[in-house]
């Protein structure tokens, strides 16, 4: 018995651009039923079910981005890609931002509909991804579950980061050291349908400025002093698969043109060359920096920007997340202690209440380096606070700069000292509010008026 073929949704007014894609995708074996205005296309997907839509942005009754939207409302499982006018990238990063899976440019370049396709149907068949979406996934995947944290705020990440796979669109990872950006960008790739292709992590601060154009995009030997053979850049490296940029903050204008050009135009011209070459990459950036304020003072390209933060992904610092802090500690403890082949020491409840109050500047790679040290300190069957050695007083100077400077208001910096210690004492009473109350020295009226306050829940 034959497998089934794959049905495609074709929503476009023009009689020619439908019959193009009916042979282009009749060669892929896939079958294709057409629509030229929206509510045809409303009553076709009543009628059966698609394994991708392909829209374009200008029809009769409306626009693309309004069938994207209903789309992802009615039929989140669905994979839709919008064909675009071409160098009309204003529209394309809309299209992107209501969810669609990616887009083509007209004139149609089939190789570039191709590879849309065949990433599209991969994302379709994915039964992990396909759950999530359509929310039938009762927790995180496995692979998000090495994003460690049981919090609130971790909890909608790694949601965001199942969402954020199935797409192409450009994904702007903020955050501050430490906090696991590139653990996110490798969780996006490895969920999505590049999976098994290259993903490639560069950072953009340790390429020498003179050296960057080369490392990007390659180049031809003889092209330069030095360049003795033909070299295969990031972008190609990264062909098919994704291209991680940390600290995308740290490249210079000149760089940050070029850069803009290769991810509008899909294709890159390595230096020496006289051709282009055509890539099929998608862009996963981070910084700690705030690329806005970046932006404000000249520094960073707006056009660039609003390129790569198509849709944002924030992950939020230990300090706002003070209740995953024994978890980690246990998880990283136990991997740490198998490294050193030893036999993983408990840490004291003095030892868990310290490091739930610290401010970790540095976040889960300080917490690390932490236990680390402590292991080694450590009389072999506990962690003790003394262990830890944690810079307490150098803590307490950092806040007062903070309010000193202005980054933080008194209120503001009260307000998070008493969540912080309202949240460390419900993590270590197991959310018992009397024993919380009692454990803060204050009432159970009053730890309720201020879990209001706060919304904590």
């Amino acid at each position: 018995m034959s497998k089934p073929k794959h049905q495609v949704l074709v929503v476009d007014d023009e009689p020619d651009i439908r019959e193009v894609l009916e042979l282009t995708l009749g060669r892929m074996n896939l079958e294709t039923r057409t629509a030229s205005n929206i509510e045809e296309a409303k009553y076709l997907l009543d009628e059966f079910k698609f394994d991708l839509c392909l829209t374009d942005m200008r029809l009769p009754d409306g626009n693309g981005i309004e069938l994207v939207r209903f789309l992802q409302d009615k039929y989140p499982y669905l994979p839709v890609a919008v064909i675009t006018a071409y160098g009309n990238m204003e529209t394309a990063v809309a299209a992107l931002k209501a969810g669609a899976f990616d887009f083509v440019s007209k004139p149609l370049d089939l190789n570039d509909l191709r590879n849309i396709v065949r990433s599209a149907l991969r994302v379709a068949q994915s039964p992990t991804l396909t759950a999530a979406v359509a929310g039938q996934a009762a927790t995180a995947s496995p692979a998000t579950r090495r994003l460690l944290g049981e919090s609130e705020a971790m909890q909608k990440v790694r949601g965001m980061i199942e969402r954020l796979a199935r797409g192409q669109a450009p994904v702007y990872i903020s955050g501050e050291s430490g906090t696991g950006k590139e653990l996110a960008a490798r969780l996006i790739h490895e969920l999505g349908p590049r999976s098994d292709k290259p993903f490639v992590p560069v950072n953009c601060g340790a390429i020498p400025e003179q050296l960057m154009e080369s490392e990007f995009f390659g180049h031809k030997k003889g092209s330069f002093t030095g360049a003795v053979q033909d070299k295969e850049g990031l972008f190609k490296a990264a062909d098919a698969g994704t291209l991680f940029l940390d600290e995308v903050g740290d490249l210079p204008l000149t760089m940050q043109v070029k850069l803009l050009r290769a991810i509008q135009e899909k294709s890159i011209r390595p230096v020496g060359s006289q051709t282009e070459i055509k890539v099929d990459v998608r862009v996963v950036c981070a910084t700690h920096k705030d690329l806005n304020e970046l932006v404000r003072q000249g520094r960073f390209r707006q056009d660039l920007y609003y390129r790569l933060n198509v849709i944002q992904l924030h992950i939020p610092p230990l300090r706002e997340r003070a209740e995953d802090i024994p978890l980690l500690a246990d998880q990283l403890c136990g991997r740490l202690a198998g490294n050193m082949g030893l036999k993983p020491p408990a840490l004291t409840p003095d030892a868990q209440g310290v490091l739930t109050r610290y401010g970790f500047p540095g976040n889960v790679r300080e917490l690390e380096n932490v236990l680390e040290r402590a292991l080694t300190l450590c009389n072999g069957s506990e962690i003790t606070p003394e262990d830890l050695q944690l810079p307490v007083a150098s803590q307490e100077e950092r806040e007062t700069e903070n309010l000193l400077s202005g980054e933080e208001s008194l209120d503001d910096y009260l307000e998070r000292i008493e969540r912080v210690a309202i949240e460390s004492a419900l993590a270590r009473t197991s959310q018992n509010k009397t024993a919380a109350a009692k454990l803060l020295g204050i009432s159970f009226r009053a730890l309720r008026y201020k879990l209001e306050k706060l919304g904590i829940t």
